[in-house]
């Protein structure tokens, strides 16, 4: 289980790695997602992804400890669309070093999952709770391909 995770995490790192890199974001290309080794997020998503609970009350926890890594994980990284929503609900712009990270992130995903930064933003657009400026920003670089 804990291997399993780790490779998980190395393969998208990796994939993020090179999309980071082809859009000169060389820093970030290092930095993407490490705070995913950290035990607080390592730990929940392991079990999350990756195992078995023996009881309904151990889900329960495993969920429970799950979503709490969850939210640290948006905190901790600027590149998610969360990150930039108080707890009013009220979202902020992001900047366009971050909506880049976002996309990159995105295409990282689509390098393991088969689909495109695209498609996953045209599927999960209406869930997102994202400033009007940030949207205009996101989808001249998503529809226009200036990245």
């Amino acid at each position: 289980m804990y291997w399993n995770y780790f490779k998980y995490v190395i393969n998208h790192k990796w994939n993020v790695f090179i999309e980071c890199w082809s859009l000169g974001l060389f820093t970030h290309s290092f930095t993407h997602d490490l705070s995913k080794f950290r035990p607080d997020e390592f730990l929940p998503y392991m079990r999350h992804f990756y195992g078995t609970p023996v009881d309904q009350d151990q889900a329960d926890e495993w969920k429970a400890a799950f979503d709490r890594a969850w939210l640290l994980h948006q905190n901790r990284n600027r590149h998610h669309w969360q990150h930039w929503v108080d707890a009013n609900g009220t979202s902020f712009v992001m900047s366009d070093k971050y909506i880049r990270q976002m996309i990159a992130d995105w295409k990282g995903m689509a390098r393991k999952f088969g689909d495109t930064a695209q498609d996953y933003y045209d599927t999960n657009k209406d869930q997102m709770n994202l400033h009007p400026d940030t949207i205009l920003i996101l989808e001249e670089i998503i529809y226009h391909e200036i990245i």
